[in-house]
């Protein structure tokens, strides 16, 4: 049983681990693989809920189409389905650029796919650089 919970635990980091790379590198449908068939988005918490995979690769391709991005893992814990973390993304575009540090909370299911995606965030934490 502890090797199973230890190997569930594993799986989120290299999914989080993933994310983030993704964030940096990969295409909106990379990181929308990430996620489990039905699974939500809800970022910033308060906004409305994307549960659709159209509508995950559509946020997720405002990111991937910019001048511009890197994400930087700052810490992340995981306890039982559930992943915290706290990153830095830093974007341009038209010579500008952004910063934002969000917390996201991730549930996973068996497979390692995330079920549900919820970022902490308000508009005042978006800073331009």
């Amino acid at each position: 049983m502890r090797s199973g919970v230890l190997m569930g635990a594993q799986q989120q980091v290299e999914a989080v681990d993933a994310y983030i790379d993704l964030l940096s590198n990969g295409t909106a449908e990379q990181i929308v693989g990430l996620y489990a068939d039905g699974a939500t988005v809800e970022d910033p918490i308060g906004a409305p809920i994307r549960r659709t995979r159209e509508e995950l690769i559509e946020f997720y391709s405002i990111i991937t189409n910019l001048d511009s991005r890197e994400a930087t893992l700052k810490w992340a814990k995981v306890a039982g389905d559930t992943a915290v973390f706290e990153f830095t993304l830093v974007t341009g575009t038209a010579g500008m650029s952004f910063e934002i540090t969000p917390i996201d909370i991730m549930v996973f299911d068996d497979a390692g796919k995330i079920v549900s995606m919820r970022a902490v965030w308000e508009q005042s934490d978006l800073k331009q650089l």
